[in-house]
């Protein structure tokens, strides 16, 4: 796909929702981990949501690419598939392991800062301006306040420079993902959200056996929230971010990682009954003030037609 990315009220209310959503997921995986090991959660959600989004593609038709794609387009459409949640989900449960949790957090939040050197050259109509530059750069910086002392603390673990590495890793296969994604010809949503799940699928179930060996026999709590998981964060979700690449473009998409932390901090209050921290007020306003200045141009085309 190629042409100006087109940010409408749609593309707003779509990554709000994203935000959202994967903003609560942490505390739904947390249920989950009681009951399932974290390579069979992985591969259980993936596997769900592929089975649910193959039954609607089905009904579809299978219709997928517009014309007949070149064999480049078929590897792309892999690559993606595996860079979108298998290969990331897999560095993550790997990586965590020898890192902070405010240092995962972080590394989700770089997704936005490293697309947006690689639209600049790979997807056309998103240059980097500098009010865009900057704009990010405060999202980030708003990220880190939120997340506080811990987003660098040293484990002290023999593995934690490559854990960090894993985490970096899986932040880059998200922001490569969304260019590969942007630019594939024209394709049907559910079509590319449904292949891209069975590949991720196919990647993470292997992996899973190898791993942890045959799956634990989950109790009928644990396969609600896996059934949850898949159907909410993963299917839906994923369905929505293909929606917003292809028409916004990766860059946009990339403010949802900003939201995340904060709707994590939030319900983890208001549902968990944690503290909210002190820097909260300070780092929403510099994520904000951040997303709105590296939007600024898209917010005056919406209001200017409003």
């Amino acid at each position: 796909m190629t042409g100006t990315p087109q940010i409408t009220a749609r593309s707003w209310l779509m990554v709000a929702i994203l935000g959202f959503t994967w903003g609560g997921t942490f505390l739904v995986t947390e249920i989950a981990l009681e009951g399932m090991t974290p390579f069979w959660l992985a591969a259980g959600r993936i596997v769900f949501a592929a089975t649910l989004m193959t039954a609607v593609w089905g009904a579809r038709g299978f219709r997928l690419f517009d014309t007949p794609p070149v064999r480049s387009v078929w590897t792309g459409t892999l690559a993606i598939g595996a860079l979108s949640s298998a290969i990331p989900f897999m560095l993550l449960a790997w990586g965590q392991q020898f890192v902070t949790s405010g240092f995962a957090g972080v590394s989700m939040a770089s997704v936005a800062l490293i697309v947006l050197p690689l639209a600049h050259f790979l997807v056309p109509g998103e240059r980097i301006t500098p009010r865009k530059a900057v704009g990010f750069l405060i999202g980030f910086l708003g990220v880190c306040v939120l997340i506080g002392g811990q987003a660098f603390e040293t484990t002290g673990a023999t593995l934690e420079p490559f854990g960090r590495a894993a985490c970096i890793g899986a932040a880059s296969c998200y922001a490569v993902s969304g260019i590969l994604m942007r630019r594939l010809p024209p394709v049907d949503t559910i079509g590319l959200s449904t292949v891209l799940l069975l590949v991720g699928a196919a990647i993470t179930v292997p992996v899973a056996l190898v791993n942890e060996g045959l799956p634990p026999l989950p109790d009928q709590k644990t396969l609600f929230v896996i059934a949850m998981l898949g159907l909410i964060p993963t299917a839906a979700a994923n369905l929505l971010r293909v929606l917003v690449v292809r028409t916004a473009g990766p860059v946009f998409m990339s403010l949802t990682n900003y939201q995340v932390p904060v709707w994590s901090v939030v319900l983890g209050a208001l549902l968990l009954a944690e503290p909210l921290p002190p820097s909260l007020l300070l780092a929403m306003i510099l994520i904000l003030s951040g997303l709105g200045l590296s939007q600024y141009g898209a917010f005056r085309r919406l209001f200017g037609k409003a």
